[in-house]
């Protein structure tokens, strides 16, 4: 990405930040102590964190940081997440004045060309996955929509299976086509199947998950009647296999989703995330980024899941991008799309 484009995609990426954080002062910015989410407070400093600490110290604990005890307090890797609420933290002023103060002087590189351009566009992607956490926390603590949010869902024009012919394919990101992160890399051949995928998701008529009430649902703030056409939302990837078994279907393997969507199927992308039947595993020939704990810590304890949801930011909504979670995780916006068993 040139460094124009990129300082356009970072600010782009703050102003949506500040959309879904900043309006969280008071009594929401700490919120209950829950494994699922971070404290608000902690989380945007971290975001701060991480930009400054890839960008602008290139990833060194020796170089200091313009926030002093600022890696005691935000490096995720090293702070366990039940201490997060009680950290001697910034006010929630100061916690943004130091992420944007990080963004200005981060830009100001970029324009001057002075700035790796890798460790920018991973901060980048790092932010907008953190746009999208907060939007989970929000749902989770029940606080309200973003301003402007809009959750609107376009069905696919078709129903039923598309049928895949199987044979050679290659998964995984091309060298040099766009940025990628270590997980993604690198396209390799894996042979499939013939093999038939929904077109659509599975949606709220067809699988109602156990946090509704009645006919109703909570999105964000609001308990809202339960729209049938939709895309189901927060479920396991437990629940997507009780699912499967019970209408004689299972979850598509990350190779056939990837062929799917490469093949031209729509709405793959961007209404919700899809539970794959694959473990998040390293690709053949894997070696770590220099962002270590990105990836190699969770494989084997994972499920892979395909596609973006509504909250996910463009850059992060891309065919071959591999989201990970644990089984038993319900809060995220996540679905799911069956193939023929």
């Amino acid at each position: 990405m040139e460094p124009a484009e990129l300082i356009r995609e970072l600010r782009g990426a703050r102003e949506r930040t500040r959309g879904v954080v900043d309006d969280l002062a008071g009594s929401r910015e700490l919120g209950p102590k829950l494994a699922i989410v971070n404290p608000p407070r902690w989380e945007v400093g971290h975001v701060g964190w991480f930009q400054e600490f890839w960008c602008l110290r290139q990833g060194s604990e020796a170089r200091p940081s313009i926030l002093p005890n600022a890696d005691a307090l935000y490096n995720s890797a090293t702070v366990p997440h039940d201490t997060r609420w009680e950290l001697p933290l910034p006010s929630f002023a100061d916690t943004l004045a130091y992420r944007d103060e990080v963004l200005e002087k981060v830009l100001e590189q970029l324009k001057g060309g002075k700035a790796d351009r890798y460790f920018a566009e991973l901060a980048l992607r790092h932010e907008e996955m953190h746009a999208e956490a907060f939007h989970y926390t929000r749902q989770t603590l029940g606080y309200p929509a973003p301003a402007g949010m809009d959750v609107s869902f376009k069905h696919p024009s078709q129903a039923g299976d598309f049928e895949a012919p199987g044979g050679l394919y290659r998964l995984g990101a091309v060298p040099g086509a766009e940025f990628a992160f270590d997980n993604e890399k690198w396209s390799h051949p894996v042979v499939l199947e013939p093999f038939r995928i929904a077109r659509r998701c599975v949606t709220n008529a067809g699988k109602p998950p156990g946090h509704w009430k009645g006919d109703r649902l909570r999105r964000f703030e609001r308990w809202i009647p339960i729209p049938p056409d939709e895309p189901v939302m927060h479920v396991s990837w437990h629940e997507a296999q009780a699912y499967c078994k019970w209408a004689g279907r299972r979850l598509p393997t990350e190779a056939e989703w990837e062929c799917a969507a490469l093949s031209g199927v729509e709405g793959m992308l961007g209404h919700v995330w899809q539970w794959t039947a694959s473990t998040f595993l390293p690709y053949p020939g894997f070696v770590r980024d220099p962002y270590k704990e990105y990836s190699e810590p969770w494989f084997g304890t994972h499920k892979v899941l395909r596609g973006g949801s509504f909250a996910t930011p463009k850059g992060e909504a891309r065919v071959r991008f591999r989201n990970f979670y644990t089984p038993d995780r319900a809060d995220i916006f996540a679905g799911l799309r069956t193939c023929a068993a």
